[in-house]
């Protein structure tokens, strides 16, 4: 018996948001949006239209069909993305369990940022191998884009944020019924940058008024930038490494072993020292989401989407998932592609 992944899907908005047009917003140089925070353009959602239930219902119903699996044999439907939904305090799980026809399906939600994708699927894995459920529908959606201010200089590094869905199918199967083999996972927190980012108002301390909306406290802000800057930089990139390693430990591989990471999106020159820490080839090895920026928790299925369009995932190959969320988590999920 294996925890297979049967199916993938994935929906974007169609509106986009050019690298040129976030320097015009920004005013920081357009040679800077592209070449360094890595954004040619990115989806972006309209107002009234594409809220993150119905993404995700859009995302499901293809990763459904994409595992060939009837909504009414999912045990379970659980939502990983962002806290930015439809409506405050919320169950989306449940919305989409009963959109998508999942009628037998409980529902749940699980919360880890942007590193919400390897950290989702280590917890349904376990719950498909102790055998409390049979199949699961791992949901995610993301418009955080709507909460980032422009002319806030201390935000820039949310400049990349990205709107769309995804949608994973996990079953417990014998026999040759996967897209990729689930293995095991690894994570670390550092919960000394737990309020380095933060929408202020809109919660218990600063709940939302007049006031809170005129001063502008319901957009993402970074409470200390310089601060939480220098003490990121000498942790993230060995965080990073260290749960991609550890995952492929517990899984019985090795570095070498890797065929493909599909990495959360991030600065280009970041994005590529990591790989070259773990003697990759950033443009062979990965796919870089320059044409979609930071999506969440949806990047892990949109590199693999396009590593697997653009011939870089091989029946066979190691597949990495890999994250990081603010607050600060990294994770690290490992799967085999079969195709």
């Amino acid at each position: 018996m294996t925890v297979a992944l049967t199916g993938y899907g994935r929906y974007l908005p169609d509106d986009r948001l050019t690298g040129a047009e976030i320097a015009d917003r920004s005013g920081i140089p357009e040679s800077v949006v592209v070449e360094k925070m890595g954004v040619r353009e990115k989806r972006v959602c309209p107002p009234d239209d594409d809220h993150p239930s119905d993404m995700c219902v859009a995302a499901a119903e293809d990763a459904l069909a994409d595992a060939a699996l009837d909504p009414a044999d999912v045990d379970l439907v659980l939502y990983h993305g962002s806290e930015f939904k439809d409506y405050v305090v919320w169950s989306a799980a449940a919305d989409i369990a009963d959109r998508v026809g999942a009628d037998d399906a409980y529902a749940t939600e699980s919360y880890t940022l942007c590193a919400g994708a390897p950290i989702a699927i280590r917890q349904v894995r376990s719950q498909l191998i102790t055998g409390d459920i049979d199949t699961a529908l791992l949901v995610a959606a993301n418009r955080e884009e709507d909460l980032v201010e422009y002319e806030n200089e201390d935000a820039s590094f949310m400049f990349n944020f990205g709107s769309g869905a995804s949608a994973i199918v996990l079953e417990r199967c014998a026999g040759d019924c996967a897209r990729a083999q689930v293995h095991e996972s690894a994570a670390i927190t550092d919960g000394s940058f737990s309020r380095d980012v933060v929408m202020p108002a809109g919660g218990t301390r600063h709940p939302p008024s007049g006031e809170t909306v005129a001063a502008g406290m319901h957009s993402l802000d970074v409470t200390k930038p310089e601060g939480m800057k220098e003490r990121l930089a000498p942790v993230s990139l060995p965080n990073f490494v260290d749960v991609t390693a550890e995952a492929l430990k517990r899984s019985g591989l090795a570095r070498d072993d890797i065929g493909f990471v599909a990495l959360t999106h991030m600065k280009r020159s970041f994005h590529d020292r990591f790989f070259e820490e773990l003697g990759l080839n950033p443009n062979s090895d990965g796919y870089y989401l320059s044409e979609y920026g930071h999506v969440q928790s949806v990047d892990q299925v949109l590199a693999l989407d396009e590593g697997v369009a653009a011939g870089l995932v091989d029946p066979g190959d190691i597949v990495c998932f890999v994250g990081a969320g603010t607050g600060y988590t990294w994770a690290a999920t490992v799967l085999r592609w079969r195709g």
